[in-house]
């Protein structure tokens, strides 16, 4: 079986040899030849520059037996597709050029063409996947529109006292105006990943904790299904929001085929709660900051909590800059062992 085989088993809940594996955010400042990179490259140019991204992309795969080769982006490539552009300021931190404080900044936001205008995505993925052949996963991803308007409306990452909140519940016609938007530019990326060569993709609603339970259905999942319906019928979508496992059965709902869940989820006890449900994760990434054997042991447990069809091994969120290469080795060879493993 062929790691693109298994994974893809994996995603339709099919009996595999061995659970498939790759890790969010697995390209990036762990890695030594990343960090040698970013010395001659900003994270934009990066992200920007095709055959770069191809690079960075293919960095870990040339040290870890992964399943999965998850492209080099950025969530907020749509904002600045959509005219909002970004940048990383000095002193840490993300910040757009300005925050969506007026409804004319969100009326001026222009949805057409978003495709053509994140190109460079598609040509990254197109020079990835001839670098990896076709026996290796390739996966796109997107920001989900409620986490892509956190930072929007905020004008950088989210305050104590979200912007986003107040936006929502004080004129919910223009952030009604502002997720159509959202949902147009997502769906036209993940389509235009898919077509790329992309075998599936994750929508990342890393913000969905800050949506009220009350208001979870309209003002986060109505948009991440309104997504998925305009992707081609059968592709393989990837559900990551953190903190929002309680809503299993309302995300499966939005036509996700695997959730990923956050390292605060019991995965033992969601797997029996939830049997028909396709999982990914759960890891707590500061593990791989400590000593292999300390991931061997965690991993271990992982696959024995996941035992079963239909789960991807992945973090609980992306891998730290303090992650060690050795314990990340640690990780992906336990779970590459389990296939000759007694049952």
């Amino acid at each position: 079986m062929t790691p693109r085989e298994r994974f893809l088993a994996a995603c339709a809940c099919t009996p595999v040899d061995r659970p498939p594996v790759w890790l969010m955010r697995q390209a990036g400042r762990y890695l030594p030849e990343y960090r040698a990179l970013k010395e001659k490259h900003n994270f934009l140019t990066l992200v920007r520059t095709p055959a770069l991204a191809a690079e960075v992309t293919f960095q870990p795969l040339q040290r870890f037996p992964l399943d999965a080769a998850i492209i080099f982006s950025d969530i907020l490539t749509i904002p600045e597709a959509l005219g909002q552009p970004y940048r990383f300021r000095e002193q840490g931190g993300i910040s757009l050029d300005y925050p969506l404080d007026s409804p004319e900044r969100i009326q001026n936001l222009n949805a057409d063409g978003v495709a053509d205008r994140l190109d460079y995505i598609g040509a990254a993925l197109r020079q990835t996947r001839a670098a990896l052949g076709p026996d290796t996963a390739l996966l796109g991803f997107a920001g989900a529109p409620w986490t892509l308007a956190a930072y929007m409306v905020e004008g950088g990452s989210p305050s104590p006292n979200p912007a986003v909140l107040r936006l929502a519940q004080s004129d919910p016609v223009q952030f009604g105006e502002l997720m159509e938007k959202l949902a147009q530019a997502v769906a036209a990326s993940l389509r235009l990943q898919l077509a790329a060569g992309a075998d599936a993709v994750q929508i990342f609603d890393s913000w969905g904790g800050l949506c009220p339970d009350e208001h979870y259905a309209d003002w986060s999942l109505r948009w991440i299904r309104a997504v998925i319906a305009a992707l081609p019928p059968g592709a393989p979508v990837i559900l990551f929001a953190k903190g929002r496992a309680h809503h299993a059965a309302a995300q499966s709902a939005t036509g996700a085929r695997v959730l990923s869940l956050d390292a605060s989820v019991d995965l033992r006890a969601f797997r029996a709660a939830h049997p028909g449900v396709v999982t990914q994760g759960n890891l707590d990434p500061l593990l791989l900051e400590r000593d292999p054997e300390t991931v061997r042991a965690a991993t271990r447990d992982l696959l024995r909590a996941a035992a079963g069809p239909g789960h991807i091994v992945n973090l609980g969120h992306g891998l730290t800059p303090q992650a060690r290469i050795e314990s990340v080795a640690a990780l992906v060879e336990t779970v590459v062992q389990s296939a000759a493993a007694p049952a």
